[in-house]
């Protein structure tokens, strides 16, 4: 079966006001200041910067760009990106408040981003990786037919390298603009990584704020080793709709990695700034 995506780009024109709007969406990241969403002080944007977009007063964790994360983690100029040329298609056709190609064209304008992942191979402290992020500002880091190729591959290139696997993931779950199309990265993703597995390298999953639906429920929850960032939202529903599936209320800070990991669903909680380390001796120790 053909692949919903397409290796050609296509141009079309794009509302000035659509991609300036999608600009001004990390508003509390632009300018000469900042403003904590936890502490609610003003901060000086390069002072954040600076600290891996943590707050130094509380020690929030703002969100951070796919491609700064990787450019700090890994060794520097040791990222080569791949699959670069995949784009999305619209197989169904959809349409909501706008239609789903001008939605891709005005977001992939606005980022830079041809969709909600990167990914390609690394080192880190010395060690070679297949290595993926997503890009949440990209329809909510949502996986469709793209994302889920991207992510096989990075498995795939990981079973050829005989290396380690790291995602970074930060996502709403499966893009509904691509249906079953989006469900089935799901299955085919999870094959990729049990294939991967015959190889015997590690494959560690880091789970950002939020991960959540689709993404979750496969291969996000799937790694040898799963890490989290502090106060991250994790799970498969959100909390609003089990609180309302289940007419109960749900305990303080569920779905939150705190909770997670004192109910033995994530193996630790990393902070950002610990986190090169601690992916460093975890690579050492499994091979």
């Amino acid at each position: 079966m053909a692949a919903w995506f397409s290796k050609k780009p296509r141009i079309s024109p794009v509302e000035a006001a659509d991609v300036e709007a999608l600009r001004q969406q990390p508003s509390r990241m632009q300018g000469l200041w900042a403003k904590c969403d936890a502490c609610n002080e003003i901060i000086y944007r390069q002072e954040i910067e600076r600290n891996w977009n943590v707050c130094p007063l509380c020690g929030h964790h703002l969100p951070w760009p796919a491609r700064v994360r990787l450019q700090t983690l890994l060794d520097p100029g040791s990222f080569e990106e791949f699959d670069t040329e995949l784009e999305a298609q619209d197989p169904l056709g959809f349409s909501d408040s706008k239609r789903y190609k001008d939605r891709l064209r005005t977001t992939a304008r606005a980022l830079g981003e041809a969709d909600a992942f990167v990914s390609g191979m690394g080192r880190l402290e010395g060690h070679p990786v297949s290595v993926g992020a997503f890009v949440f500002e990209f329809m909510g880091g949502s996986m469709g037919s793209v994302v889920g190729e991207k992510v096989t591959r990075l498995f795939e290139r990981a079973f050829e390298n005989r290396c380690a696997a790291v995602v970074f993931n930060a996502s709403g779950g499966a893009r509904m603009q691509e249906g079953i199309f989006s469900l089935m990265q799901m299955a085919k993703t999870s094959a990729a990584l049990a294939r991967f597995r015959s190889v015997k390298k590690p494959y560690i999953s880091v789970l950002l704020h939020p991960t959540t639906g689709g993404v979750a429920a496969s291969f996000a929850w799937l790694g040898d080793v799963v890490l989290a960032e502090p106060k991250a939202l994790i799970g498969f529903a959100g909390p609003r709709v089990i609180e309302q599936t289940i007419r109960q209320k749900l305990p303080e800070g569920f779905q939150r990695s705190e909770f997670l990991l004192e109910h033995g669903m994530v193996d630790a909680i990393v902070p950002r700034r610990e986190l090169r380390t601690r992916l460093g001796a975890l690579l050492s120790l499994m091979g």
